[in-house]
């Protein structure tokens, strides 16, 4: 009876009451010897980890982003509304819109728009649609493809120095290549730096060799994305070659051709350093006539020749816009197929 009073009083202890528990479990639910904060301590150090490490992980994308992309084009945005001259950067007078007006009256401005869009079609059309044949030639099984794609991809690791230093020789006047080409064909030679079309299908030709091959090893992954029984159930219906390309692969294409287009779209409104390299030394004018200048010349001949920082920063932003409406109607586009499909 006492036995029972005492039980009753002084409960046994874990270890005594699960006789086979061993004794290290009877110390505590905090943890094998592990104080309580401890635990609290890492538990918390675990849950900012999983919080702070994408941020981290993303941060030097957004720090030089800041640095070097939106810092500069808001500072480009202060400039265009001010009356900015390269000699004096500390003096700088408010102008508000006048930089944007004084562009829109301008015929040098509306020149090098049309040029630019003059010349991002003529080197755009060409481009894109060798690049489909490059690639549908490609698509099927060649002897050494790896290294006709190589020899596709070289083109466009060629600096645009060296290339548009050859091709300003074969576009030489006297002595060119193609000058000579016509003349054995009885065509009379062209000077292709001083004619209006000549000079923007010259510049055209570079942009072409350059991003010929680039744009046909993109096809050609979207063509090997294609599945196979596409083809398979074409050719049971009796379709060719031709015909499965038309109706087969042009159609599965047409997200990466309206990718292709806008980018090439972007590069053409960008377009500087093939035209002032093919000028020599009326480079930065687009010519004695301002016949190939594009945005891009127009911007560097305002900003660093004349030195009109104002002005040159109202036509990057003019450049900036004309790039948001391509990507409006790029993305107008995509929703518009998407539904299509």
């Amino acid at each position: 009876m006492t036995s029972s009073k005492e039980a009753l009083a002084h409960p046994a202890s874990s270890a005594e009451a699960a006789p086979g528990t061993p004794s290290g479990a009877a110390r505590g639910a905090h943890g094998r010897d592990t104080p309580a904060g401890a635990d609290s301590w890492r538990s918390r150090l675990y849950r900012w980890d999983m919080k702070a490490s994408p941020y981290a992980f993303v941060a030097p994308f957004f720090v030089l982003f800041g640095a070097f992309t939106l810092v500069p084009l808001l500072y480009t945005a202060w400039y265009s509304l001010h009356d900015v001259q390269l000699s004096a950067l500390d003096h700088q007078t408010w102008s508000g819109m006048d930089n944007y007006t004084n562009l829109l009256s301008s015929d040098f401005f509306w020149n090098a728009l049309k040029n630019t869009f003059t010349i991002g079609l003529i080197s755009t059309v060409p481009q894109l649609l060798a690049a489909i044949g490059l690639a549908h030639l490609l698509n099927y099984k060649l002897r050494g493809s790896t290294v006709w794609r190589v020899v596709m991809l070289t083109p466009y690791a060629t600096s645009v120095a060296a290339a548009t230093l050859v091709f300003t020789l074969l576009y030489s006047w006297d002595g060119g290549m193609v000058n000579w080409i016509l003349h054995f064909f009885g065509v009379d030679p062209v000077n292709w730096r001083e004619s209006d079309w000549g000079s923007q299908f010259a510049v055209s030709s570079i942009v072409i060799w350059r991003w010929t091959g680039y744009n046909a090893l993109i096809y050609l992954a979207a063509m090997q994305a294609i599945p196979a029984d596409l083809y398979e159930s074409a050719a049971i219906d009796g379709a060719n070659r031709w015909q499965q390309f038309r109706h087969v692969t042009v159609p599965q294409l047409r997200p990466t051709i309206l990718f292709t287009v806008v980018v090439s779209t972007i590069g053409a409104t960008q377009l500087f350093g093939e035209p002032l390299l093919f000028g020599g030394v009326s480079g930065s004018k687009g010519g004695s006539e301002h016949q190939y200048q594009t945005l891009g010349l127009y911007m560097y001949d305002q900003g660093w020749i004349i030195g009109n920082l104002g002005k040159a920063s109202a036509i990057a932003w003019s450049m900036f816009l004309i790039l948001l409406i391509i990507a409006a109607v790029n993305l107008l586009l995509t929703r518009r197929l998407g539904k299509s499909r």
